[in-house]
């Protein structure tokens, strides 16, 4: 039982106010409600607002009558839905600041628009629909590709969903892409003062190997370990508290990660910066470990 709030926690609700709420989406599903409690334990991580939203278009008979749109209308699955929802975040967490929204849009188009003013939006791993059955629903596929904040699905393993690796994982690509995915991964770091794991992969043609007699690799392997402290630098600097462990390894970088998020809380990959109204695709790093990955993702768009 929690003990009501100290001078810290209005500090950190203060700060909350001024700040972009996290959302968390909601359809009923059991991936939905694991992301829910993920979400308000990230909300109460960050001394953040949670906002549980279902997105779905409502249709109504063509066939109505009069007589019928008179009649008492019947409580809506939708808003009970969300009012539930809200009730098991505010239970889990009774001073996390928690609100609800129905919106009557398609569920791609309103979590991109809630997301415009979200400080990231949280997804289950499915949900339902014809599409329910694959690794990733096609609703968190579609918003994490197309999102203008850091979208986070929720899956994993007992271990991972729990955060009891004490790690958060991040995959760093080129330091001109990364800087977004950087800063958000030392944040996540820093607010569970847990580890960070910054990972950069490093591949070495055939043809150099062979004819260098072992100096190829040694010269992709230096140039990666360069790469990869440049992209921390300055992240490192904001947050000095936060301990890192740096790591070059050579193999495809879908792979490695994947692998590596079974023993973390949260993997953090970049996904490239947003241009027009349908940005870029995800590419095969954030796509593989939304799908596989043994823990939850955060892919991270770099603003343009």
């Amino acid at each position: 039982m929690e003990g009501p709030p100290g001078t810290g926690d209005v500090q950190r609700k203060a700060v909350a106010a001024m700040v972009r709420p996290l959302v968390v989406g909601v359809d009923g599903s059991d991936p939905a409600l694991r992301a829910l409690d993920w979400a308000v334990d990230e909300a109460a991580l960050h001394g953040l607002e949670l906002r549980v939203v279902h997105a779905a278009v409502r249709e109504r008979s063509a066939w109505a009558s009069a007589t019928d749109l008179e009649r008492p209308r019947a409580p809506d699955p939708a808003q009970g839905l969300v009012a539930t929802a809200v009730a098991q975040a505010r239970c889990r967490r009774p001073h996390v600041e928690v609100t609800g929204e129905v919106r009557a849009d398609a569920p791609v188009t309103g979590l991109l628009r809630v997301g415009l003013s979200a400080s990231a939006l949280v997804l289950g791993s499915r949900g339902h629909g014809e599409l329910s059955a694959l690794l990733l629903g096609s609703v968190g596929l579609a918003v994490a590709s197309r999102a203008r904040c850091p979208v986070i699905v929720v899956r994993g393993d007992p271990a991972g969903l729990a955060g009891t690796h004490r790690c958060v994982l991040l995959g760093v690509g080129e330091p001109w892409q990364a800087s977004e995915a950087v800063r958000f991964a030392f944040r996540e770091a820093a607010a569970r003062d847990c580890l960070l794991k910054a990972v950069r992969t490093w591949r070495c043609p055939a043809a150099e190997r062979a004819g260098s007699a072992g100096a190829a690799p040694a010269d992709h392997e230096r140039q990666a370990a360069q790469l990869l402290g440049r992209a921390l630098g300055e992240a490192a600097a904001a947050y000095p508290e936060v301990t890192v462990r740096r790591t070059t390894v050579e193999g495809p970088a879908h792979k490695m990660l994947v692998h590596r998020a079974a023993a973390a809380d949260l993997l953090v990959v970049g996904a490239g910066s947003r241009h027009g109204h349908f940005g870029l695709p995800l590419g095969r790093v954030a796509h593989s470990a939304l799908c596989h990955a043994a823990c939850p993702v955060a892919v991270v768009p770099q603003r343009a």
